[in-house]
């Protein structure tokens, strides 16, 4: 398994909508940050599957590093 690519060192500001699914970038790779458009194929790295449970913004990470993805923790303050 490669490592993530830092695509952001800061989180990414969503509106989200309750029921909707949001599939988050892992790998980095992604031209269509925070979210997975296929560019993991071959990382060894695969998206995941959010579920919002309420409508209103969410902070995706763009470090990758979070310890609570896809929601920012503020790794990037580490990095």
């Amino acid at each position: 398994m490669s490592e993530p690519i830092i695509a952001q060192r800061g989180p990414y500001a969503v509106d989200v909508q309750a029921g909707q699914d949001y599939f988050w970038c892992r790998c980095g790779r992604s031209a269509a940050q925070p979210f997975c458009d296929g560019s993991h194929k071959g990382s060894g790295i695969t998206p995941l599957c959010y579920r919002a449970e309420t409508d209103g913004k969410l902070f995706f990470c763009g470090c990758k590093h979070s310890q609570t993805p896809p929601c920012c923790d503020g790794s990037h303050n580490r990095l």
